[in-house]
């Protein structure tokens, strides 16, 4: 959790094995939520669902990594920062200690997907050693989604 003097100005988050985070997701938390939104209708075009019907399809039909990507990055991180704390170091320091702990516990790379209009993002990730990485159909959650990892087995 990243906080100033105004509050909660962001977060880091991320699994170990996102496999195993996907499969407890399925168990536990997608079922609820399935019976609480319903699956939007298939014959509406998805460029004309609304945002709620956007996360409804989502909790329907969520994104699996592919097993090539599991094997090589299995972990992954999810970072947010409001603009008021981007550039102000911490989001080096929160990505450096959650790096720290996933290589602490044997993890031997992390993914994580970018907009591809992010180029903020996509060179903050470049700078700390992430790389982008040609990525499949199958390994984006969205078409207009950038995929990068980090080998943890050859970091310094």
């Amino acid at each position: 959790m990243a906080e100033d003097a105004v509050g909660v100005g962001g977060y880091i988050l991320g699994a170990l094995d996102t496999r195993a985070f996907q499969e407890r997701l399925e168990s536990i938390w997608w079922p609820h939520l399935r019976t609480r939104y319903p699956d939007p209708t298939p014959r509406l075009p998805a460029d004309q669902l609304t945002p709620d019907q956007q996360m409804a399809h989502i909790i329907h039909h969520p994104w699996r990594i592919s097993a090539g990507l599991a094997t090589r990055y299995p972990s992954h991180l999810h970072i947010d920062l409001l603009p008021r704390l981007q550039g102000s170091g911490l989001g080096s320091q929160m990505t450096k200690t959650l790096i720290t702990v996933l290589c602490d516990q044997g993890s031997s790379g992390v993914h994580l997907h970018v907009p591809a209009g992010n180029h903020r993002a996509a060179g903050f990730y470049r700078h700390f050693g992430f790389t982008e990485l040609p990525a499949t159909a199958a390994e984006l959650p969205a078409p207009h989604l950038l995929l990068f990892g980090m080998d943890l087995q050859v970091r310094p």
